[in-house]
């Protein structure tokens, strides 16, 4: 399994996000999943006796389950259990503030909820008996809530179509301006929101916590040297085996990163598998269509690495992809190598400007105060 995490210190992060507290963690070798319980009965059984040492209230699974899977286990274990996709789930409903961000946790948990209705309504059993009668256990209610889903589902896709639109009206306006936009992207816990907030002297929440920030924030970061603003998002912070669903809910914010004229990629320098953490959010890029926007790597933490480990140079090149892009090293927290980025970024809008596009406005910008804010949709 390629991205087998041997100590599941991620799924514990991600569970003390939700606000759970890991008593445990038990790992399993198989050659392939057990199509009934995923792990097997011998380490389903050592679970059970696990949980009930421990007297844990829920046990969690690194990996996706199948309805039937989780159905079985629960049976198995007596108590809840939930995959990674359902725990990622509802730290995005906890998390989510504005309309847009509800709708779209929304529209996530309601796919992910309807393909778990098949026999798990037990308490509610139609009776069947004699010959030539037809129907099953909970098939009445299987159908029903069904139906309810689906009607739900569609209502929440057009209010999403709707904040969509609206979303669109807004970067035609930025496009009028000639805005230059630039997206912060990067793995969950990067320190996106931290360098976001020292870059435009903005409060967005900010926590040393897996999706701390799920609403995507916009405001303008004057540069001097430039003679102008700039438009910077802070976007969702982007984690390995990300659900589908929630890459296509969350289209809409996501979209920010793919309307950019250029991407912060901001990596946890202190992290040890920040390659692979990397090539997870080139994966997301990829797939929402984001592969081909011009980035700078961002080494963020620079203050959390050893003596030994800092690098020689905070700038360089790196290779992405097959195309080498600058890097820079800085700390967010204690404003180390800011500067040097937003020199960067001052060279990046006035080559831009030098070049416009053919049929473009007049690439001149009112400066506007750091505390400005676009993108707020109102219910």
């Amino acid at each position: 399994m390629p991205h087998f995490d041997a100590d599941l210190q991620e799924l514990g992060l991600l569970a003390q996000s939700a606000g759970l507290d890991p008593v445990l963690r038990i790992t399993c070798k198989r050659r392939a999943p057990d199509a009934a319980l995923f792990v097997g009965t011998g380490k389903a059984d050592e679970i059970k006796a696990a949980v009930q040492l421990y007297g844990a209230q829920e046990v969690l699974f690194d990996q996706a389950l199948s309805p039937a899977q989780q159905r079985n286990l629960e049976r198995h274990l007596e108590l809840p259990v939930n995959d990674r996709t359902m725990l990622i789930l509802q730290i995005f409903a906890a998390r989510a503030r504005s309309h847009e961000g509800k709708l779209q946790v929304e529209l996530a948990r309601l796919k992910y909820l309807s393909t778990r209705l098949v026999r798990r309504w037990s308490h509610l059993e139609r009776q069947s008996g004699g010959i030539g009668l037809r129907g099953g256990p909970g098939e009445r209610q299987i159908e029903l809530d069904r139906r309810m889903i689906g009607e739900t589902i569609k209502r929440t896709k057009d209010k999403l179509d709707k904040v969509k639109r609206q979303r669109q009206t807004q970067r035609k306006q930025r496009v009028r301006r000639d805005t230059f936009n630039i997206s912060l992207v990067g793995y969950t816990n990067a320190g996106k929101t931290t360098l976001f907030n020292a870059l435009v002297k903005a409060r967005a929440y900010a926590a040393d916590q897996l999706f701390a920030t799920l609403d995507t924030t916009t405001r303008q970061l004057y540069l001097g040297e430039a003679g102008r603003s700039v438009s910077l998002s802070d976007t969702v912070g982007f984690i390995r085996d990300l659900p589908h669903g929630l890459v296509d809910a969350f289209a809409a914010t996501l979209q920010e990163a793919v309307d950019a004229d250029l991407l912060l990629h901001v990596v946890d320098a202190s992290a040890a598998d920040f390659p692979e953490q990397m090539d997870q959010v080139q994966r997301v890029l990829a797939e929402i269509g984001a592969q081909d926007i011009e980035q700078i790597v961002v080494f963020n933490k620079l203050d959390a690495l050893e003596i030994g480990k800092r690098p020689l140079q905070l700038s360089d090149t790196l290779e992405v992809d097959g195309t080498a892009v600058p890097r820079i090293f800085l700390s967010a927290q204690s404003g180390e190598g800011l500067p040097a980025l937003r020199e960067l970024l001052v060279q990046r809008v006035v080559q831009a400007a030098a070049a416009p596009t053919p049929g473009a406005p007049d690439p001149r910008s009112r400066p506007v105060d750091d505390e400005d804010e676009l993108g707020t949709i109102e219910p």
